[in-house]
């Protein structure tokens, strides 16, 4: 790859995806669909899912048949990857198409957060809605639960789901339904005065509570027939269903339909029941005759937990998981969907991630990218098309953890960065030398190749260095010239 010579070169790599979004059809190269009307999206993200937790992913014990068929049909991606390696900062990328910490979105969000998404993005459901899509947000949110940044006010027609992580508990101020379903003894006066439960999360309709606490034990299923009436009511019109599923985040639960049957433990029958609500949704779209119209992303916003010894996730052969820059905290499993359009039974090893998603779609649907702002991402559909020869357009990918930069990614090689840690009460700070790994050779990241690579190395660091400019690097002390303002209450 070449090396990028100035910081103006360097935006205009990452900003390219704006740029691809509007440019015309095929023009990329893979030439996109001409139909009738424009696609329909669905886009299923499931909660901290390890990379080899599914059957066609090689998981030894997990029994994921509808999304086997669905890869059968379609194409496994096995080098994509999520911009962060935890909750909030994850769905912040995919809907906005660019790094959380340009969106000032870079740390999980809890109840007590008076800070969510800007009006001032644009997201993918607003791009498309633009376009005369239906739009539909069914599962966890979690890019702040304040009227102003929920769903319902950044591009989405309705929202059924809860609204953070299912291991917090409620903001006692939160509006609630005339009708709501009190659960466990709970009363609207006790929501308000009493201490919140643990793990008791409130389920939304739209912008007011309708069930408190939820029972998490129908969470999956209650999201999949929701999906499914949505998904047949606008079956006359283009769509965008955005799925993001509940678990499998700990605390772990599943319907009683789907207890006790996978080999896995209960972790394993909360994927396995993931699987049957894809094969739900699959179905649905074949049976309404409109699978040869209809894009279908399955993926995880980050790694799996790895506290849990019987009932966790596994990113193996990647190596740590949630939480982290190695790989198992951010390449994720990732399964496309289109008949006749993405090539079935095909395996692409290039680069991606939900950064590119947002210019992607919007390219696919004939939407206007976001102007006046950088988007990270870029457009993938050649890659997703099959087109041959077609390269990852990504030039350079950046792990952070909030506002600090972690590691670089360029072709096969990534960097892990040299950095301080430690210290105080008179102690020097431990420093870290910065390590090389080849991808390619070593996807489980065991072997330093920096000593023999020093090119390479510099290579990387002057990526890492301009990105320091870009977005900053608290580790640094850099705050970055190109963060957008934070959504605030």
């Amino acid at each position: 790859m070449a090396h990028m010579a100035n910081r103006r070169e360097f935006l205009g790599i990452v900003g390219a995806g704006a740029a691809a979004a509007a440019l015309p059809r095929g023009a990329l190269g893979g030439e996109a669909p001409a139909a009738q009307r424009p696609p329909n999206f669905i886009l299923i993200f499931t909660d901290d899912q390890g990379y080899q937790d599914l059957g066609c992913f090689g998981s030894p014990d997990i029994a994921t048949p509808c999304i086997d068929k669905m890869a059968a049909e379609g194409t496994r991606f096995t080098d994509f990857h999520v911009a962060a390696p935890v909750c909030t900062p994850s769905r912040a990328a995919l809907l906005t198409g660019c790094y959380p910490q340009r969106v000032c979105l870079p740390n999980v969000l809890f109840p007590g957060s008076k800070v969510g998404i800007s009006d001032k993005e644009t997201t993918l459901a607003e791009l498309l809605k633009a376009r005369g899509y239906a739009t539909a947000c069914i599962g966890k949110w979690h890019l702040g639960h304040l009227p102003q940044f929920l769903p319902t006010r950044h591009g989405f027609d309705s929202y059924l789901g809860i609204p953070y992580s299912n291991d917090m508990t409620v903001d006692p101020n939160m509006a609630v339904a005339d009708d709501v379903a009190w659960r466990d003894g709970m009363t609207l006066e006790k929501m308000r005065k009493e201490k919140p439960i643990r793990h008791g999360v409130p389920l939304f309709r739209d912008e007011k509570v309708i069930e408190y606490p939820a029972d998490q034990t129908q969470l999956t299923t209650r999201y999949t027939e929701e999906a499914v009436k949505f998904i047949t009511a606008n079956k006359e019109k283009p769509f965008f269903l955005y799925l993001p599923h509940s678990m499998p985040h700990i605390p772990l639960f599943v319907s009683d339909k789907h207890k006790g049957k996978s080999k896995r433990g209960l972790y394993g029958d909360v994927i396995e029941e993931i699987d049957w609500s894809t094969g739900q949704i699959l179905d649905t779209v074949r049976k309404l005759g409109l699978a040869e119209n209809t894009c279908v992303l399955f993926t995880s916003d980050n790694g799996p937990w790895l506290v849990m010894k019987q009932n966790g996730g596994s990113a193996l052969p990647l190596r740590d998981g949630k939480g982290t820059t190695w790989e198992g905290g951010m390449r994720e499993p990732c399964v496309m969907w289109w008949p006749g359009r993405i090539p079935a039974g095909k395996t692409c090893a290039e680069f991606a991630s939900t950064l590119d998603v947002l210019p992607t779609f919007a390219k696919l649907a004939g939407a206007e990218a976001p102007t006046g702002r950088i988007i990270d991402g870029r457009d993938i559909w050649p890659l997703m098309a099959g087109a041959p020869g077609a390269k990852s357009p990504t030039e350079a990918f950046f792990y952070y953890r909030s506002y600090g930069l972690e590691a670089v990614r360029s072709g096969k090689w990534k960097l892990r960065l040299a950095r301080k840690a430690g210290g105080g009460k008179g102690k020097a700070p431990r420093e870290t030398p910065a390590a090389l790994y080849d991808l390619d050779a070593d996807i489980s990241e065991k072997n330093d190749v920096a000593a023999a690579n020093p090119d390479v190395v510099k290579r990387l660091e002057d990526l890492a260095e301009r990105c320091r400019e870009d977005i900053g690097d608290a580790s640094r002390g850099m705050p970055g010239k190109n963060r957008r303002p934070c959504g605030t209450a």
